[in-house]
């Protein structure tokens, strides 16, 4: 409340204001990034990424995402082509990256999954190799750290998603990481209908601005996002108390190098060995009044908007998580107690 009582004055509610300004400052200082630009939401962030990138052809992606990754690149009239995830972390297996590389290949677009950090390494050498532009799906990795070096400053392009369910919020928002000046330049008039002034409309644009209100929310909710991070990390460690060493229990891994936010929980469940399927424990929890996510369930190369265009089979890895995977209860207020109750239903699933 006290965030806002400056906008009633100024009657200033959007279009660029003073809270959106202060907040774009401090977030390139918190994330470690060169250039930052804030937007409605994340998924703006990515389909007017692609738009000022110019892109055209076949985009390399992951389909073990959110709607939203694929939807971008279609949305920009451009091809996906799904490249499988690795076992261990999710994220794009980079094994299998270059043998789908064509000519008509114009840009790989990673996802960082649950938190979980891409092979940036192999990415940035095989992009250089072949000039393809690297876009990261960044959604979940807000405040993630990989060799010291914030996760937005990595590629042409990282997206970040600024919604609630977010380990930083600004209600609904989004931002996108750059280095390149002449790209900021092209998003901004992606973003804000290519005007300039009063009377200047420099290019053809859309409309894709972070209002006042949401930069204020983002403003308040920066000054507590590491309290909530540690937070949300006694509430995983509680969680591994309990379930790590459990058999037919895969738990999401913790990756050298990389200072996590402690996004999501994810409990990959093998029903030949624990037992009880992902859907059975799903159900069991839910029968308690306990919302799991099957996240992410289904892969978005299986969706009916897109019937007969892509085989599933073709990521073999990313289908096999998909059905066994739950993600389970994560926020900063959540009561460790209620932990162990989540995680006593679960083991009552084993059989």
């Amino acid at each position: 409340m006290e965030e806002i009582k400056e906008m009633w004055d100024s009657h200033w509610l959007t279009n660029m204001g003073p809270k959106h300004k202060e907040l774009q400052e401090k977030l390139v200082d918190y994330l470690g990034v060169d250039k930052i630009d804030l937007l409605t939401n994340g998924h703006m962030a990515l389909e007017l990424s692609m738009q000022a990138l110019n892109l055209h052809g076949e985009v390399i992606t992951t389909p073990f995402t959110f709607a939203s990754t694929t939807h971008a690149i279609v949305r920009n009239g451009l091809k996906p082509v799904f490249c499988d995830v690795n076992p261990v972390d999710f994220t794009m297996d980079v094994t299998k990256l270059e043998a789908l590389i064509t000519d008509k290949t114009c840009a790989i677009v990673p996802v960082h999954v649950y938190g979980n950090v891409c092979n940036v390494e192999e990415i940035e050498r095989i992009a250089k190799k072949y000039d393809l532009k690297v876009i990261y799906d960044a959604a979940h990795t807000f405040g993630v750290r990989y060799k010291d070096r914030g996760i937005g400053d990595f590629g042409d392009v990282s997206c970040f998603s600024f919604h609630a369910t977010k380990v930083f919020n600004t209600i609904e928002g989004g931002s996108v990481c750059f280095h390149d000046k002449e790209f900021g330049e092209t998003l901004y008039n992606l973003k804000n209908f290519g005007i300039h002034g009063p009377e200047r409309v420099e290019a053809v644009g859309a409309n894709a601005k972070m209002n006042e209100f949401c930069a204020a929310m983002g403003l308040c909710n920066l000054r507590h996002v590491d309290e909530e991070i540690s937070k949300r990390q006694a509430v995983i460690e509680r969680y591994r108390e309990h379930l790590e060493g459990v058999e037919g229990l895969q738990l999401n891994p913790i990756q050298e190098n990389v200072t996590p936010n402690y996004a999501y929980f994810p409990v990959i469940f093998d029903e030949k060995i624990f037992g009880s399927s992902r859907n059975e424990v799903f159900d069991a929890l839910a029968a308690q009044g306990i919302g799991a996510r099957k996240y992410f369930y289904p892969i978005t190369n299986s969706f009916e908007c897109f019937h007969g265009e892509y085989d599933v089979n073709d990521t073999p890895v990313a289908l096999h998580i998909s059905k066994r995977v739950l993600t389970l209860p994560l926020y900063a207020d959540l009561v460790l107690e209620d932990v162990d109750r989540i995680c006593e239903i679960i083991l009552r699933c084993k059989r």
